[in-house]
């Protein structure tokens, strides 16, 4: 589980839950960990599960959130967020922002060392920066660095960032993992892909955990850094199991081989309140920071028709997927970002539930019945297509049997093609292998959304996967990040909701809850706005309740 830093801004989420696993242990406590109490001991190991495996060890250039919970344990960035999800320095002790807003300074920590021993600098950072701006590094995630007009290695300790125009996501883009230059700068330098270095197998970070084991499709394992700048994690490790099927996650956390995954809704609610469990396992739940929809292939002349978005949208019952797979644990998305922060507004047009609508719509797009099969065709072409979703997550997939069933009811036929995680990032994803698609996105602590939106951003490695043109958009997102007036910003991205709900580039569909299960002999957890990781390095097992050895 990684600490709250939500370092790019944006993850595609399809994981049921992200996890750190598999190692010997003692036998189990017979007595009720809660009729334990203990000082915080060091010790102990958390086992978590994940669907899917990492796609490798230099989250920079990786864009699934196993990845990134792996890599916020293993590097640190510049600045943190911390529990009320307000930024904080992490490898920067402080900063100054200059009057007009196009400076940052950043005073830096002194004393940090990589996990090999070497001296963590500026010269760190200012590799960082020139890494993720080159235009042969395979990251989504260039854009903040394509802001920076010049930066300045000032001394050892102090880094100056200065932009050509104000950027208002500009303090949180530091978030971003900072990577070791005495092992990477050279190799770049030469041309190497850095995919193809040691530190994409055996990483060197500065963060709580340092690197010990990765068993592909097996297990990840992390040892705490006893010297970390925070102070020691009390945990000993953390050991990620990669079990691509939710229903075998839930049978290995009922037998306690397990000590966090995240729960189905039907889990959450009906299938952990017996005793055995509720005694061993602390349930949490919270709304995520992330929202699933379905989506197009826009060049695909079918969805790149407006009113057939519409009509789509039309004939989808949200209520239906919320109530009947979500079981009431969610809210209805109608725009890309999450309620309740300051950036997002209720004052957009939805577009409810009217089967009779959509089929109106659908005739007026040329789309009709006209050889009675009940399928609507269009220059002799049936409208058929595919969606595709990520395997090991339940929600998903009955989501999309939901969505097949009532666009049938329309007159369209859908297929459902159910696609391992690795496989369905990286052969359909990164391609536009596909027709349509159930995915989501992991949110962050600001509302520019440039990578996913913007036109430009429409390459393999970039996210907007769904290639999503529109003008006004485009002009929306460039005008929202050069202002870091709260209230100019709330308007600008109030108007970007708006054009989104009119366009339908995507059906947004629902916020989940996150629905969590942690064993209850792991104390500290502070659930707060950030969630319940924000602050992961403090959590503890009493000495007593302590199962596993290193």
């Amino acid at each position: 589980m990684a600490p709250a830093r939500f370092s790019p801004r944006w993850i595609p989420i399809g994981l049921v839950s992200l996890a750190l696993a598999g190692c010997g242990s003692d036998a189990p406590s017979a007595e009720a960990p809660r009729a334990v109490t203990g000082p915080p001991a060091p010790g102990d190991t958390i086992v978590e599960a994940s669907i899917g495996d990492i796609s490798g060890l230099i989250p920079n250039i990786t864009s699934d959130g196993a990845s990134h919970s792996v890599g916020n344990l293993i590097y640190d960035g510049l600045v943190r967020a911390d529990r009320d999800l307000s930024l904080t320095g992490e490898l920067a002790e402080s900063w100054d922002i200059s009057k007009d807003e196009r400076t940052i300074t950043f005073h830096l920590k002194r004393g940090v060392r990589w996990h090999d021993g070497a001296p963590f600098t500026a010269r760190d950072v200012e590799f960082t920066y020139r890494y993720m701006r080159d235009p042969k590094t395979p990251t989504a995630y260039a854009e903040d660095f394509l802001q920076v007009a010049s930066t300045e290695v000032v001394n050892p300790y102090t880094f100056r960032v200065r932009y050509e125009k104000p950027y208002a996501p500009a303090l949180l883009s530091w978030a971003l993992w900072v990577l070791p230059a005495h092992l990477l700068e050279g190799p770049w330098r030469q041309g190497v892909d850095l995919r193809t270095t040691p530190q994409n197998r055996h990483p060197i970070g500065t963060g709580p955990f340092r690197f010990q084991e990765w068993k592909t499709q097996e297990k990840v394992v992390l040892l705490a850094s006893p010297d970390h700048h925070r102070g020691r994690p009390y945990l000993d490790r953390v050991v990620l199991r990669i079990i691509p099927d939710s229903a075998t996650i839930f049978l290995e956390l009922k037998a306690r081989n397990v000590d966090m995954a995240g729960l189905t809704p039907l889990q959450f609610t009906r299938q952990t309140d017996y005793p055995a469990f509720t005694r061993f396992f602390e349930k949490y739940r919270y709304l995520s920071n992330s929202y699933a929809y379905l989506g197009f292939n826009l060049k695909d002349p079918r969805f790149a028709d407006r009113a057939v978005r519409r009509a789509l949208a039309h004939a989808i019952d949200k209520r239906e997927i919320i109530e009947g797979v979500l079981l009431g644990l969610a809210q209805e998305a109608v725009g890309p970002y999450k309620p309740g922060t300051w950036w997002y507004t209720e004052a957009v047009r939805t577009l409810p539930y009217d089967p009779d609508r959509a089929k109106e719509l659908l005739q007026e797009a040329g789309w009709r019945d006209r050889d009675g099969d009940g399928i609507l065709d269009k220059g002799g072409k049936p409208f058929r297509f595919t969606i595709r979703t990520n395997q090991g997550n339940s929600v998903r997939i009955q989501t999309a049997e939901i969505i097949q069933r009532r666009l049938k009811a329309v007159g369209i036929d859908v297929n459902i093609h159910v696609v391992e995680w690795a496989a369905f990032i990286n052969t359909f994803i990164r391609k536009r292998d596909f027709e349509a698609i159930i995915l989501g996105w992991g949110l962050g602590l600001d509302p520019d959304q440039y990578e996913i939106w913007h036109s430009s951003k429409t390459g393999p490695d970039q996210l907007n996967h769904i290639s999503y043109s529109n003008p006004e958009v485009d002009r929306l997102l460039e005008s929202g990040r050069r202002t870091f007036n709260q209230e100019r910003r709330k308007a600008i991205y109030g108007e970007f909701q708006k054009v989104l709900a009119e366009d339908q580039p995507v059906v947004f569909l629902y916020v989940p809850d996150a629905l969590m299960a942690v064993s209850s002999r792991i104390r500290g957890i502070e659930p707060a706005p950030a969630g319940i990781a924000w602050n992961f390095i403090r959590w503890y097992v009493p000495a007593e309740l302590q199962r596993y050895t290193r």
